[in-house]
């Protein structure tokens, strides 16, 4: 039984609400989540109107009939996005109503599922929610993500353990990587993160780097080149209308985008990857003036290839995130099989869409001002993790100089 529970997960719902969107009062937040998830759920709705919310929406979701749909369901409904969905996201972009995801699947919810299903309804669901999402990029809205431990999600991160037991130690896990002890100070701790994350993202920002070179010893070798205005971001970030907010509990990283057609090499993955309900193992990259050229996984490798196949933009790199190997999470030495905790537990990239806040002023620009600045362009996200003990990043400056930014996978400054 994990210890002062109730106390822990009011303080973690408290620490979504407060610290991950900063509910303003007089906003009407979303809120979505499995119905799984509905007892870390119902205590952020009371949160939410603990901070003066005016509403609260909820969209649940269910995964088992999520999988039921995808395996049963006729082939032409995954082609089309229905008028009330579409409707729902232009009123809360309208609203600009703030955004919070509580996930906990089964990272293999999807295995055996038909992967072009998946990838023709996540094209005409990406069609249809872009100005939605792309607002949710630019900071228009406060948006967040946390999570929530199930039976199946937390057999497969500890499955020599029982079901009873696998849940307890994934929440001990979660608490422990999101500050959370009961005492009531996690929102406190979490300022003190922000805080040092900040000045840690200021200094590579001083130094304006014109690229970054990745190589470790499992065979990644990469040249990043970074836009002329690029923005590293880490911890907090504010909304246009200088809310600030935590867009991941927990987060451990410091990201920028990279120049969409200014990588080249190879980069391997050195975690698995959870991706659309199914496991990509042992895989890479290759990329030539920033297109993936080649690409190759021991399992998984066709959901993997459907995913960078989405659209265009899905072929190209849209974030750089640094994250030390001596992190909070790395040191549980628990793989999660979920992205909200591996990303934050090894340097990773993402192929896909670029945040637009990224460059500077990126949030005012149009998507074809904001593909010359170097932004990539997608309905696709999705990141993957590079960092190892020995991973080095050296930061070439514009004028030559070579930085150590990475030395055996932590930062060198």
């Amino acid at each position: 039984m994990v210890e002062n529970f109730d106390a822990k997960l009011r303080e973690y719902a408290h620490l979504l609400v407060d610290v991950g969107l900063n509910i303003q009062a007089g906003q009407t937040p979303r809120i979505s989540s499995s119905v799984e998830c509905a007892p870390l759920t119902r205590l952020c709705v009371a949160a939410c109107y603990d901070r003066g919310a005016r509403d609260v929406i909820l969209d649940w979701y269910d995964d088992f009939t999520d999988r039921e749909r995808y395996l049963r369901a006729e082939e032409a409904v995954f082609g089309e996005f229905p008028a009330y969905k579409k409707a729902r996201l232009d009123w809360l972009l309208e609203k600009n109503a703030p955004a919070l995801n509580i996930i906990g699947s089964d990272p293999e919810l999807f295995k055996g599922v038909d992967p072009k299903r998946i990838q023709a309804y996540q094209r005409v669901a990406g069609a249809n929610g872009k100005a939605y999402y792309d607002a949710m990029d630019a900071g228009k809205f406060q948006w967040s993500i946390g999570s929530y431990p199930t039976p199946a999600w937390a057999k497969k991160a500890f499955p020599d353990k029982s079901e009873t037991e696998a849940m307890d130690a994934l929440w001990d896990a979660i608490f422990d990587v999101c500050r959370i002890t009961g005492d009531g100070k996690a929102v406190q701790r979490w300022q003190e993160h922000i805080d040092v994350t900040a000045r840690r993202a200021k200094k590579l920002n001083d130094y304006n780097f014109k690229s970054l070179h990745y190589v470790n010893s499992i065979g990644t070798d990469l040249t990043v080149e970074l836009p002329e205005n690029h923005v590293w971001m880490g911890g907090a970030e504010d909304t246009v209308d200088d809310v600030r907010f935590v867009a991941n509990i927990p987060t451990e990283e410091i990201f920028t985008a990279p120049k969409w057609d200014g990588v080249n090499g190879r980069a391997v993955a050195a975690m698995p990857l959870a991706l659309n309900g199914n496991l990509v193992k042992d895989f890479y990259l290759d990329f030539k003036d920033g297109r993936i050229v080649d690409v190759h996984a021991a399992e998984g490798e066709d959901v993997l290839r459907h995913s960078i196949d989405l659209d265009e933009g899905s072929h190209y790199l849209g974030e750089a995130a640094l994250v030390p190997y001596d992190s909070p999470i790395r040191n549980k030495g628990i793989l999660f099989y979920e992205t909200l905790f591996d990303e934050n537990a090894s340097c990773h990239l993402a192929f896909g869409s670029a945040y637009a806040t990224c460059v500077k002023g990126g949030a005012d620009m149009d998507e074809e001002q904001q593909k010359a600045a170097g932004l990539n362009q997608s309905i696709n996200h999705v990141d993957f993790m590079v960092g190892t003990a020995d991973l080095s990043i050296v930061g070439v400056t514009h004028d030559g100089q070579e930085v150590p930014v990475f030395v055996d996978g932590n930062f060198a400054f």
